[in-house]
């Protein structure tokens, strides 16, 4: 049995991180891979963090491109090697004519879930504009995502699998900046990142609107370190390369701003 309270820990999503160390030993005990629904970016980060101390199982993510923000995760007992095709996930096109009703990434999700198929169930979507939206799901539903979706908003759509390397992903668009700073607390860092006043960004901090590595962080003085990605819903994200201390003790950092 893996040592569950020690893994739960600390650990903000502890429901779903403890069906994973369920999945875990079950893996362990039937020498079988597992798979996991698909997990938030919170969730896969905990899940990587937690298991990458274990020497019992290995894990392998996926979520059917590079970038994807949620993804599968293949657990299976030490002894065995995991590759990425049996990470199983589908994508699907679903089309429709949104030139004069444009839907979100809201409504996509909303009228997927609305068929009756729950969230874990489903991995990124990503919009096409006028033309629609790409889906991943676990590939035990595409069949009924067929039969069911028929409408998002007002337009009808049509639901068709498609291969993998069909999926239009498009780069994120980033801007490399070096800031110096005289601490490296996560508002001074952030507010030189995301261009905006060290109050402002207090405030977002102190009302639970910055998250640091997908955890929400409340307070302004957290130390950040390279390699953080810090987030504010509707800002974009930030990632914080390279730090080195200038002559004067103070901080350069290298900082990319994904928009």
């Amino acid at each position: 049995m893996l040592p569950r309270e020690k893994i739960l820990k600390g650990i903000e999503s502890r429901e779903t991180i403890a069906r994973v160390i369920d999945l875990a030993e079950q893996a362990i005990r039937t020498w079988e891979v597992v798979l996991t629904d698909f997990l938030s970016p919170l969730e896969l980060a905990e899940t990587q963090q937690v298991f990458s101390r274990l020497t019992e199982v290995n894990i392998l993510a996926w979520g059917g491109y590079p970038q994807a923000e949620r993804q599968r995760v293949a657990i299976a007992c030490s002894e065995l090697l995991l590759e990425q095709c049996q990470v199983t996930i589908a994508a699907v096109n679903i089309s429709g004519n949104f030139l004069f009703d444009t839907a979100s990434h809201r409504d996509f999700l909303g009228a997927i879930l609305d068929t009756g198929i729950i969230r874990g169930k489903i991995g990124d979507i990503n919009l096409l504009g006028e033309r629609g939206a790409q889906a991943i799901f676990i590939p035990d539903l595409v069949g009924f995502l067929e039969l069911n979706l028929k409408k998002v908003r007002s337009v009808p759509v049509k639901v068709e699998l498609i291969n993998l390397s069909e999926l239009k992903v498009q780069e994120p668009r980033k801007k490399e900046l070096t800031t110096v700073e005289a601490s490296l607390r996560l508002d001074a860092i952030a507010s030189a990142g995301f261009g905006m006043s060290r109050s402002k960004m207090l405030g977002l901090i102190t009302c639970g609107n910055v998250r640091v590595n997908w955890k929400e962080i409340i307070q302004a003085s957290s130390q950040i370190k390279s390699g953080d990605l810090i987030s504010i819903r509707g800002k974009g994200r930030l990632k914080v390369g390279n730090i080195t201390v200038t002559k004067k003790e103070r901080y350069r950092v290298q900082l990319t701003r994904y928009v």
